[in-house]
């Protein structure tokens, strides 16, 4: 039995299996080989692997997201065992006498290059999806374990670190936690782990013979136990056990308002970051989503998304949430949160750089497609629209002047549509000390503390070296919140919490003491905040 120290990101216990995650390798090697065939038969071999894997996505993928979608699959499975394809691979390693991962990549830089010079748009599609396939041969190549889709039980998932592309795509049902060996405690995917409730722990020096270990993590000290012994693992058993009781008398709050003794009424809402969350929203009796984070439509896709994709993803949401209440924030890409096909300069200080509003309202065309996609599925329900990243009342007054223009192209199209709310996050010390402007041109406010946090001590909230003075309870971060509070209600405007500090229950008594509206939180943590609004006189 072995015991490491890392910091916890989320107070809760895990016992499961390690699966280690490894990232593609992103620049391929080139290596002589003396064995042609031999080399041929390895290649066979990672393409039956690979061609495995895309069965499984495509079984899950027809399952979620219906026939159309799921065709893509089918489509790289027809690429990989395509005879051109093959044979530039099996000639470049007789011809060269080269290792298998650097035909395939060369290979796959040459075929998409080709694809993407033809004329027909189609055809020029076709170069992201065998860029893909290569990726995924040279991955089982190189022993790369990227594909979630293979496992038969949920696992201890263990990484050198996890972007937001990546664990947007992963099969959340089969993960029980999260180590890292780098990463922040307010990173995205720390994010996530409060999301999907389970535990994640940070700064752990993973090693590569854990893979299919018995591991614990215990998140509420942040330790994680490799081959724990009997006496160890009865324990933490016993801790699971609580947590479960401590859970079953929360539920028992299910169906209740979350109300003070005093009778003030807090709006609880909940955070999500795609369609498939709602699910945990419903379980944990959410009142309304206060948060939909689009941007994870974009990340999860090879390219942008369809309106008509986006529309789907969104009149699901409002349908299954019934009337209840849909805050969308729209897209807030940039920062931490890259896609490849945005095609997004690199940036010394990306966090207060191109991102957000910014790129909405000067790459124009996608922002349109995106509020048409709101719009269309508000007539399913009480979706509101959020423009994140505000720093002036110009910004929200073009934002509100590019979704008027979208409303009169629907409506001369016959489109049916609702008259949405339309609100904005407030996030930077900018928005904060003009906020009794921006509420006259508002409904909402929904305070991002985050964001907020980081713009207003001057940290970067990515940065782990800094962890340690990321203080969410900074008299500055209170003393805005409180601003924006008095100012929002003196404009009309209501006023939430979107942001991790929501959630945080030896703040509430404050914000409710404040005045707050709303607040809109993880999923798991909606019942112990119910809990302590309905402690508070």
């Amino acid at each position: 039995m072995e015991q490491y120290q890392g910091k916890t990101i989320f107070n809760k216990i895990a016992i499961g299996k390690v699966f280690l995650y490894q990232k593609r390798e992103t620049q391929v090697k080139r290596k002589h080989i003396e064995d042609a065939e031999a080399e041929i038969a390895r290649f066979d071999a990672a393409k039956e692997m690979a061609l495995a894997q895309l069965d499984q996505i495509y079984a899950k993928a027809l399952k979620e997201v219906g026939a159309d979608n799921a065709a893509v699959f089918e489509v790289h499975k027809m690429m990989m065992e395509d005879e051109d394809y093959l044979d530039s691979i099996y000639n470049m390693i007789r011809g060269e006498l080269i290792n298998a991962e650097y035909a395939v990549a060369t290979t796959g830089d040459n075929f998409a290059e080709m694809f993407a010079q033809m004329d027909d748009a189609y055809m020029q599609a076709r170069a992201a999806d065998v860029r893909d396939i290569s990726e995924r041969l040279v991955a089982v190549l190189c022993g790369g374990n990227t594909d979630m889709h293979a496992l038969n039980e949920p696992v201890i998932l263990m990484a050198d670190d996890l972007a937001p592309s990546e664990t947007v795509q992963m099969d959340k049902s089969k993960i029980l936690s999260f180590v890292t060996r780098h990463g922040s405690s307010n990173s995205h995917t720390a994010i996530l782990a409060r999301t999907m409730n389970i535990p994640a722990v940070i700064g752990i020096d993973i090693q590569d013979d854990w893979a299919g270990k018995t591991v614990i993590v215990d998140g509420y000290t942040g330790t994680v136990i490799i081959d724990p012994d009997a006496a160890t693992l009865e324990q933490m058993s016993e801790k699971m056990r609580e947590d479960e009781r401590k859970q079953q008398l929360l539920r028992e709050l299910r169906g209740k308002e979350t109300i003070t003794k005093s009778g003030k009424k807090i709006h609880l809402y909940a955070n999500i970051g795609s369609v498939s969350d709602v699910a945990q929203v419903l379980k944990n009796d959410g009142e309304g989503i206060g948060l939909f984070r689009s941007e994870f439509l974009y990340l999860e896709s090879e390219t942008f998304p369809t309106e008509e994709e986006q529309f789907k993803a969104y009149k699901m949401v409002a349908q299954n949430m019934a009337g209840k209440k849909v805050v969308v924030r729209t897209l807030d890409i940039g920062a931490d949160k890259q896609v490849d096909y945005f095609n997004l300069e690199k940036e010394d200080n990306p966090a207060m750089g191109y991102r957000a509003i910014r790129i909405c309202l000067d790459q124009q065309e996608i922002f349109r497609t995106q509020l048409r996609a709101l719009l269309r599925a508000s007539a399913f329900g009480n979706i509101s629209i959020m423009f994140p990243m505000i720093i002036s009342v110009q910004e929200v007054l073009e934002s509100k002047r590019i979704l008027a223009e979208v409303k009169a192209e629907l409506r001369e199209q016959n489109i049916p549509y609702k008259d949405v709310e339309v609100g904005i996050m407030i996030e930077t010390p900018a928005a904060v000390w003009i906020s009794e402007e921006l509420a006259k041109e508002v409904d909402f406010f929904s305070i991002g503390t985050n964001d907020l946090t980081q713009y207003t001590l001057a940290i970067d909230r990515q940065n782990p070296k800094l962890d340690n003075i990321y203080d969410s309870h900074h008299p500055a971060v209170l003393r805005s919140i409180q601003t924006v509070i008095e100012n929002g209600h003196k404009g009309g405007a209501w006023v939430g919490i979107c942001g991790e500090l929501g959630a945080d229950t030896t703040l509430t008594e404050t914000f409710v003491e404040m005045g707050i509206d709303e607040l809109s939180v993880s999923p798991s943590f909606i019942l112990p905040v119910r809990e302590a609004v309905r402690n508070l006189e």
